[in-house]
């Protein structure tokens, strides 16, 4: 099978197209023929070596993937073999198959094609977890999501409206990605780029702040961001974009009693049913119209290192996806 695979860290043209055996599956596990594999900023960090956990050389990144299942492991008993499933699986998705754990995937709704579909696990499940299990954001209250042009920040837009945010507050780089979130159901858009843009965040909120900020960047965006906290408000961190190392002053937290939180998704997927559950009830929202997945753009596996590169340049919006 042909997969894309890097031997060393670096830049988008470490990711080279190899072609490897056939993974065999476990007693619990599905063999995968992939048709829509998703790409997320965290498979640039597998490939830079600066990923969370251990990245273990050869590679070969993504974790999400829509395909039939070619293959059963003989304790599977929830999907068979010719099941278009979604599945969230830890690495090895950009290739033609993937092994995939029974309790990490679903069958895919028939009325959602798979490119919408793959576009969901990883991006939409950390939008509504980062909002409701950490962000305990609650009907009535103010959130402000930077990135909100991005994958998980567009769906976060739309999740924090449907769980009854009062005011959603939204950052991004460029006016296409602003108006992007302004059509997702953003009430503000803001330009981060600019000098004070945390002032009028401020200025917005009559002063006050917001509860939940979803914050991905680090460094300067960061400390800013922990300033825009009303009283008892919560920043959660899901990421580390800028590669600036964040610098927290606790005393600016007891002031106000502010909390910040961390979140990264791969520990979620520790309570499968939990797990599943969510990942149920957003392909159901998007299976009803109610979560829109905004594609971006699609590649070849063979253009893996040029979606990469597109990625980082700041050059793409909405959801990549590679198809094998």
């Amino acid at each position: 099978m042909r997969a894309i695979q890097f031997k060393s860290f670096g830049g988008p043209e470490v990711l080279e197209l190899v072609n490897l055996s056939r993974p065999k599956v476990k007693d619990h596990q599905v063999l995968i023929k992939t048709k829509a594999i998703g790409v997320n900023y965290a498979d640039t960090m597998r490939r830079e070596g600066n990923y969370v956990l251990p990245t273990p050389l050869p590679f070969i990144p993504g974790s999400e993937v829509v395909g039939e299942v070619n293959d059963v492991g003989k304790a599977v008993t929830t999907v068979a073999k010719g099941d278009t499933v979604v599945a969230l699986v830890g690495a090895g998705a950009y290739a033609d198959f993937v092994v995939a754990d029974e309790a990490s995937l679903i069958r895919k709704p028939d009325t959602l094609d798979a490119y919408h579909a793959v576009a969901l696990p990883l991006q939409a499940l950390s939008a509504y977890h980062i909002i409701t299990t950490m962000g305990r954001l609650q009907e009535g209250e103010s959130i402000l999501i930077h990135a909100a042009g991005g994958g998980v920040g567009s769906l976060a837009v739309q999740l924090a409206k449907l769980f009854g945010a009062e005011k959603v507050l939204a950052t991004a780089s460029t006016e296409s990605k602003r108006q992007l979130a302004k059509q997702l159901g953003a009430d503000e858009v803001i330009d981060y780029t600019q000098d004070k843009w945390d002032q009028h965040i401020l200025d917005i909120t009559d002063g006050r702040g917001v509860d939940v900020v979803l914050e991905m960047a680090g460094g300067d965006i960061f400390q800013r961001s922990v300033q825009c906290l009303a009283p008892f408000g919560r920043l959660i961190i899901y990421g580390v974009a800028s590669g600036e190392t964040p610098v927290l002053n606790p005393v600016d937290l007891m002031e106000k009693n502010k909390t910040v939180t961390g979140f990264f998704l791969p520990a979620m997927m520790e309570k499968p049913a939990l797990y599943q559950k969510s990942l149920q009830k957003i392909l159901g929202l998007a299976a009803e119209g109610k979560l829109k997945t905004i594609i971006g753009k699609t590649y070849s596996i063979e253009d893996a290192s040029q979606l990469h590169a597109d990625m980082q340049n700041r050059k793409t919006q909405g959801k990549l996806i590679l198809i094998p």
